[in-house]
């Protein structure tokens, strides 16, 4: 079996099946198409299905020490010696030609006329199909707002210039546990931005930092500063075999010259910004993405940015010295493609859908100032995002006393992220809940990360957002049946017949609610075995890991 068609579920490039015909659907790993796929692994570009729970133990080992950038396949022994991103030449040549296309495309620059304003600017393209500029003068008349004065971010008042390659090495802290060095690959360019991946970890856990960054440096600085260089949070190996990891790691590495470095800009004093001043800034869900954003709340060294077009899923609180948010027209300087609002891909162009800064925030600490007479627009296009309150049977089949009565949360989104927030820290089995809750979004585009500490370990599940009242309901039926729950057990609060004994198990306490009805919930993981339905993962017709 040639090496283009092991690991994948359609047919091998070139290869070109009969009208009508649909694909093979093949075992992801020893390609056998014969036998039923009974076994399933969500990951986070999609399921993949094999026919033995051999064939997934295998692929789950050698997965976790890196996929293909382009397919997302496993890389074998027998990958192009050229690159050991790529699973085959095929998918090398391919990845090449895709990203030609982006960085030959008469419009992927953000300046006039769709060309580049910064000559440094070393865009993979991995991220933008197309770069639109955006005209903040026009935005900011039809809005009537202002733009937040370049003084209070602590940003330099001209972009660095970026001189790292990719593949350059350097010491970064690891962003999720900030008392650790740790060396890290430059593995993408953007503007002023760098993407970095911590040596010992894997693809999923890359983050972004400007290159005037206070906290990146060369190789050599943490032992200067009497420092230790440690390996990364979930470092793939045994912590015993980390020296001779990092010596064969820098052995022959390209290290990032010092001159590469730019210094830290100055913090401002105070807090100098106002509710409804306009600014550019990271998505942090999706944080290769900078967006048209406005002030929507001020407390004491805090801001809350709100981003224009978008419901509140999106928005958060940091710091007014954060490095995460610009002054308007700072990625038209830098080269650094910038999303309009109410638009989080480039391929097509969108009206300004504002927010009100008006609308009463949720989210908003004791003593903020919201803004809401400030005078700034409130056309009311939009509402507040109502609370969702789950009810939780604790005497349903699966149930527990420790689980609390209810949770709340700011729509339906918050409310499966406080969900999962409460359920993880005191079941039993995290494991199996946090398998259960994988299952259960992986079938929903928009995602986003959620980490829970239990018990002395730390857990990331993936929730999913922008969800509507009837996927709400669906998404707590499959997480109910994955984790061998009553799917009774967990439901939305409708504020009727709070007692009513659940239908499903005929349990009765004060934490029930009104069953709801029987929808037709969204195709998942669970159901890639065949027939679907509300019982566990193996009644679904798969088991999943």
């Amino acid at each position: 079996m040639s090496n283009n068609t092991v690991g994948s579920s359609g047919h091998a490039p070139g290869k070109i099946r009969g009208p009508g015909r649909p694909p093979k659907r093949t075992c992801t790993w020893c390609g056998e198409s014969k036998t039923p796929l009974k076994y399933v692994l969500p990951t986070e570009n999609g399921k993949k299905e094999f026919c033995s729970e051999t064939c997934l133990s295998e692929f789950r080992q050698a997965y976790s020490k890196g996929a293909c950038l382009h397919c997302d396949n496993v890389i074998r022994g027998n990958a192009p010696p050229s690159s050991k991103n790529f699973c085959s030449t095929y998918c090398l040549n391919k990845y090449q030609k895709k990203n030609e296309k982006r960085t030959t495309s008469p419009q992927s620059g953000n300046g006039a006329n769709g060309t580049e304003s910064n000559a440094n600017n070393n865009s993979t393209g991995s991220y933008y199909d197309i770069f639109q500029s955006f005209d903040w003068t026009e935005y900011m008349k039809e809005t009537t707002s202002v733009a937040a004065p370049e003084d209070c971010f602590k940003q330099a008042s001209v972009p660095p210039v970026n001189d790292f390659k990719v593949n350059m090495k350097l010491e970064a802290l690891d962003p999720r546990n900030l008392t650790s060095t740790c060396i890290a690959t430059v593995v993408g360019v953007l503007g002023p931005r760098l993407r970095l991946r911590l040596d010992g970890s894997d693809n999923k856990n890359d983050f972004w930092r400007l290159v005037d960054a206070g906290d990146i440096h060369p190789i050599g600085h943490c032992e200067k500063n009497d420092g230790m260089l440690q390996p990364p949070l979930g470092f793939r190996m045994n912590a015993s075999s980390w020296p001779m990891f990092l010596l064969k790691t820098l052995n022959g590495a390209e290290m990032a010259p010092p001159k590469v470095f730019q210094p830290e800009p100055p913090t401002p004093k105070t807090n100098l910004f106002v509710v409804g001043q306009k600014l550019e800034a990271v998505d942090k869900k999706n944080p290769q993405l900078i967006c048209c954003a406005t002030v929507g709340a001020v407390k004491n060294d805090q801001i809350h940015v709100t981003f224009d077009g978008w419901r509140g899923a999106f928005d958060y609180w940091c710091r007014y010295d954060s490095r995460d948010i610009f002054p308007v027209g700072w990625c038209a300087r830098a080269g650094h493609p910038l999303q309009p609002p109410g638009q989080k891909s480039a391929t097509t162009p969108s009206r300004f859908k504002l927010r009100p800064s008006g609308i009463p925030n949720p989210a908003l600490p004791e003593g903020g100032s919201t803004g809401a007479n400030t005078g700034t627009n409130n056309s009311g296009t939009s509402s507040p995002v109502p609370n969702v309150c789950l009810r939780i049977r604790s005497s349903c089949q699966g149930g527990s006393p420790n689980m609390p009565a209810s949770v709340t949360g700011v729509g339906a989104s918050g409310a499966a992220e406080t969900l999962v927030k409460e359920l993880l820290s005191v079941h039993t089995d995290p494991q199996k809940l946090t398998r259960a809750i994988l299952t259960a979004s992986s079938s929903y585009s928009n995602i986003t990360n959620v980490q829970v500490s239990s018990g002395s370990k730390n857990y990331t599940v993936k929730v999913p957002t922008d969800l509507t009242a009837e996927e709400l309901k669906n998404w707590l039926k499959v997480v109910c049946a994955g984790a061998g729950w009553c799917v009774g057990l967990l439901e939305v609060d409708s504020g009727e017949a709070a007692g009513r004994p659940c239908a499903l198990c005929g349990e009765s306490t004060s934490n029930s609610v009104t069953s709801v009805s029987a929808v037709k919930r969204p195709k998942s993981a669970l159901e890639a075995g065949g027939a679907g339905g509300a019982g566990g993962a193996e009644g679904a017709g798969g088991v999943v890991y």
